[in-house]
């Protein structure tokens, strides 16, 4: 559940600057007028999305996790421990390697609310 957890922190955080630079790419591009070159455009930025690999490989990577080891997972746990251990450790894994990545954020806050999150895992798992 934590290696779970760790590994979609870890993705949400490379995910994001993935997003970024996609954010960049789409807001030098003209935007449309017509209702059909709308729907072209939508499409053809969601294909550029899937080219950055900042933003896909991450992705990827995560649906990976998911669909074999998080199931796997719910097959032995209880969901009522599974689900809020997986997502706790996601929120904390999240700001750390957003943290590490130099994203700006309150670090003494984040550190505070990773330390609880950690400690509340903890004593779920007790």
């Amino acid at each position: 559940m934590v290696t779970v957890g760790l590994v979609w922190g870890a993705t949400n955080a490379l995910m994001r600057k993935g997003a970024i630079k996609w954010d960049e790419t789409i807001k030098s591009l003209p935007q449309p007028n017509t209702p059909q070159h709308k729907i072209m455009t939508t499409l053809k930025n969601w294909f550029k999305l899937l080219l950055i690999w900042q933003c896909s490989s991450p992705f990827c990577c995560k649906i990976y996790q998911h669909q074999l080891h998080f199931f796997a997972i719910l097959s032995d746990t209880p969901i009522s421990l599974a689900v809020p251990v997986t997502s706790a450790t996601t929120f904390a894994a999240t700001a750390v390697f957003g943290m590490i990545l130099g994203e700006e954020n309150l670090v003494s806050r984040a550190l505070f609310g990773t330390f609880l999150i950690v400690l509340g895992v903890y004593i779920c798992i007790m």
